[in-house]
């Protein structure tokens, strides 16, 4: 009996159907509307449209605040907790990085709902302080995107460099600085990649712990979408989508030199 044997561009088969169906078409509907009116003929009026209202440009601006202050308080959180977990003395310290990544198990919006009631039940009401609950909800549902590349980095960093550090004469803080951080800005830019590009774009997060009185990037495309208003909601996208590329590009950049950097140590 003959066995049945598939090369490896069959085998790629349908994953490359999947990405030409599910990734590339949508991008390039998204392209299309981005740059046609509603007779279909190629414009530049929905670019010239969007920069030109400022209610759009002030949503921009804050999705980007609250997306640089959640990535700051996510690190801040994470990257002392990834430090003492990827600590040997911790024997236990994988079974308490998987009591961190069992949130993400759950359905997120059952996630989010139940940090909500949790915030009502101490006195932090979504509709009297948006931001505030917002900006937890977020910290919330991404640390574990944080502490767990962090964590990933530090069980690899090379031991033997901090403890040169110290035989050198360099105290806590100095080889904190100078040897630490160097070692773990891989995991601290994946880290920031994870959490900034997301939040960006989110919108269940705001609409339901901000109660609908906080309107971020993502809230607008959908409100776009749900309207009809294809072209001006593919261009907003299109936009979001040039500036992942651009954050991308950035982190790739940034964690080369640090790889040189660290080559060169």
């Amino acid at each position: 009996m003959s066995r049945i044997r598939f090369s490896r561009k069959q085998l790629t088969l349908p994953y490359a159907l999947f990405l030409l169906f599910f990734v590339v078409f949508p991008l390039l509907l998204i392209v299309y509307y981005a740059f046609t009116d509603n007779n279909g003929k190629l414009t530049l009026n929905n670019f010239v449209s969007f920069f030109s209202d400022n209610t759009k440009l002030s949503v921009l601006l804050i999705s980007a605040l609250i997306g640089f202050g959640n990535t700051a308080l996510c690190l801040l959180f994470g990257y002392p907790v990834a430090m003492i977990l990827s600590n040997k003395q911790y024997n236990n310290s994988k079974v308490i990085v998987m009591l961190f990544a069992m949130p993400m198990w759950i359905n997120f919006v059952l996630r989010i709902a139940a940090t909500r009631d949790l915030l009502y039940w101490i006195g932090i009401n979504g509709g009297e302080y948006p931001y505030l609950a917002t900006m937890i909800g977020m910290v919330y549902n991404y640390l574990p995107f944080t502490i767990l590349p962090l964590y990933t980095t530090m069980l690899k960093m090379d031991k033997s460099l901090i403890e040169a550090s110290y035989d050198l004469g360099a105290n806590k803080r100095q080889t904190f600085v100078k040897t630490i951080i160097p070692m773990t800005m891989p995991g601290v830019i994946s880290a920031a990649t994870m959490v900034f590009m997301p939040t960006m774009s989110s919108f269940v997060i705001s609409d339901v712990m901000g109660e609908n009185k906080i309107q971020l990037i993502g809230n607008t495309i959908q409100l776009n979408f749900d309207q009809g208003q294809w072209h001006s909601g593919s261009l907003i996208a299109l936009i979001m989508l040039i500036i992942i590329g651009v954050t991308m590009l950035l982190t790739k950049n940034v964690q080369g030199q640090e790889d040189i950097r660290g080559s060169l140590w």
